[in-house]
């Protein structure tokens, strides 16, 4: 059962496109971003951490090694894409070593934009490097569909908006003006977003799993609907009216594409959402309870346990509200 019967809504009134509501959060989330000129030789590396990251080498050199793929030499124009945050270093050249970031110039431009410099002799690389929170119980799914590092020639001759997308933050980071913190954050937020669009797009003709179920007319509307209002309370025959489909037709077809039931899948976004509500909100429990849909907090206690295995009184009062960004980001 999901929840108590409620009455059905119409397909009309749920959007068609349900990456669109995933993506919706990348704008509420964050982005702290800085613009770096450093000098040759120079490597800085950048832990792991639970943000997406991007760099975008304007000027070169630039390596960038990861222990996937190893070291790899990125060109004037690349852009990389790392969904997972994972620990990799940028480099001047692969036998660099140390950490240059000691001995760089950082200047505030506004709360979550900066400059980095590091003065010096050799050739100078210019990179526009930055960090995303997203929010996880939209985007966990899709994140971790992702390869850990995507390089932005691989995707972004596929969106002709990118390109002079990165020009026009460059000009902006460069040229600073009245307002740039927040145009900066802006484009890197639509930046981020088409990027991870454009990789969907490219992602091949998967039949099952989560791409495979945002690309599905019926399933995709069911998505959009859950994710855009995530506490409502959904019924078997509501989903299924959104899908346009019988119940059983709409039951046999969301589980075979995503290989789970719309009420196992309903209950982990609601978890997931609860445990960020929780952590980095300060909300109390039963607020959460309320903003969930949950008729009381005894209940949502126990549905959180029973998903997450630990209560939510133990999140809300472990979790330090933040997540830290390493390297001003």
């Amino acid at each position: 059962m999901l929840d108590h019967p409620s009455p059905p809504l119409s397909p009309s009134t749920i959007p068609m496109d349900a990456l669109s509501e995933v993506l919706q959060d990348f704008r509420l989330s964050g982005v702290n971003y800085g613009r770096c000129e450093l000098r040759h030789p120079w490597s800085i590396a950048f832990p792991q951490q639970q943000l997406l990251r991007f760099h975008f080498v304007s000027q070169g050199p630039c390596w960038i090694h990861t222990e996937v793929e190893g070291w790899q030499e990125l060109n004037d124009g690349d852009l990389v894409l790392l969904p997972q945050g994972i620990a990799h270093r940028l480099a001047s050249a692969p036998n660099v070593e140390g950490d240059s970031l000691k001995s760089c110039q950082i200047t505030k431009l506004g709360s979550n934009v900066c400059d980095v410099l590091r003065e010096g002799t050799g050739a100078t690389s210019t990179l526009f490097c930055g960090s995303m929170t997203l929010g996880a119980h939209a985007l966990n799914p899709l994140i971790a569909l992702m390869p850990p590092i995507i390089k932005g020639c691989d995707v972004a001759g596929n969106d002709s908006v990118v390109g002079p997308l990165l020009a026009a933050m460059s000009a902006e980071a460069t040229q600073p003006q009245m307002g740039s913190a927040t145009v900066l954050s802006r484009m890197a937020d639509l930046l981020a977003a088409r990027l991870i669009r454009c990789w969907v797009n490219c992602s091949g003709a998967s039949t099952t799993g989560w791409l495979a179920a945002i690309r599905d007319p019926n399933i995709g509307r069911v998505l959009a609907a859950m994710h855009r209002d995530p506490g409502h309370n959904w019924t078997l025959e509501s989903l299924a009216g959104v899908a346009g489909q019988s119940r059983s037709i709409f039951a046999e077809r969301f589980s075979a594409i995503l290989g789970e039931g719309a009420a196992h899948y309903l209950a982990r976004l609601r978890m997931q959402l609860a445990r960020d509500l929780l952590a980095q909100n300060g909300l109390s429990v039963a607020e959460v309870a309320s903003r969930l849909g949950y008729e009381s907090e005894a209940s949502f206690a126990r549905a959180f346990k029973r998903v997450t295995n630990v209560s939510p009184g133990i999140v809300r009062r472990t979790s330090s509200g933040r997540t830290d960004m390493d390297f001003g980001f």
